[in-house]
């Protein structure tokens, strides 16, 4: 299939991504116009929507445009971040698990990982079942580049995509499935990015979302505020999903260990 993405000057003309793009053993560069005249560019197969990086609300969402975060982001903290987190041998393939069972990605069906970062779960999506597409969006360049290189060591095809999530270049009801994997604490505007994501989801499709909850221990939380200073926020469970139904999300599943939460939400 073809990647139909929304252009950002006129909502009503669409930009068709050719599969070649997805195919990361092949470098892609190039750039694409609308008929409008708006022209966005690919380089090394990513796909930039912005045209300049957008202002860092927070020291959590610059320190993601830095090179040496995405080169040691997911071999030296994502991978064992879990275990720590939960208090539990929680390894990433648990986790992988849990998000292939609720998320059941279907031969012809079009995913979102959003805010991917390296794109650890695009890539699972993808392995779990192969003839889906998936599209892989974050705001980081540097990100996104890391993604490429582990996509294209584990020959997985998948589209990346440099875009902002409070303002996602698609069209309504695109995906069958979102899943974003720890990106919610960091957001800037969260309410924003999930309405968005309510908007682009089909209204039968499922919305995977592993993100930190508030702790119940005093220096849990002493630690917690700290990180605050940084621009990471954190919910209590009730409190998430409060936010979760403000963007028109019920929650379906839920699981919960130590301050990991993870969430399985339907659209209402």
């Amino acid at each position: 299939m073809k990647l139909e993405l929304k252009s950002p000057a006129n909502e009503r003309i669409g930009i068709h991504i050719p599969d070649e793009v997805a195919n990361l053993s092949l470098p892609f560069n190039g750039s694409f116009a609308t008929t409008d005249g708006d022209e966005y560019r690919v380089k090394n197969n990513i796909i930039d929507m912005l045209e300049q990086d957008p202002e860092f609300a927070s020291i959590a969402l610059s320190t993601n445009h830095w090179k040496v975060t995405a080169a040691i982001y997911e071999e030296l903290w994502r991978k064992r971040s879990l275990s720590l987190l939960t208090g539990e041998d929680f390894p990433i393939e648990k986790e992988h698990e849990l998000l292939i069972d609720w998320t059941a990605p279907q031969e012809g069906g079009l995913y979102l990982d959003l805010g991917a970062s390296t794109a650890l779960y695009a890539r699972a999506l993808k392995a779990a079942q192969p003839k889906a597409d998936i599209v892989a969006l974050d705001f980081s360049t540097q990100m996104l580049e890391e993604a490429r290189i582990k996509a294209e060591a584990d020959e997985t095809d998948i589209f990346l995509l440099r875009a902002d999530g409070r303002d996602m270049p698609f069209f309504s009801k695109t995906f069958d499935g979102i899943v974003m994997g720890g990106t919610l604490n960091e957001l800037s505007d969260p309410t924003k990015v999930l309405y968005e994501a309510n908007r682009v989801l089909k209204k039968e499709g499922s919305f995977f979302v592993m993100h930190l909850i508030k702790s119940d221990a005093w220096y849990g939380r002493l630690l917690q505020d700290s990180m605050g200073l940084g621009g990471i926020k954190f919910w209590t469970k009730d409190e998430s999903n409060d936010l979760f139904k403000q963007a028109g999300f019920r929650v379906d599943k839920q699981i919960t260990r130590g301050i990991v939460c993870f969430s399985r939400l339907l659209p209402n």
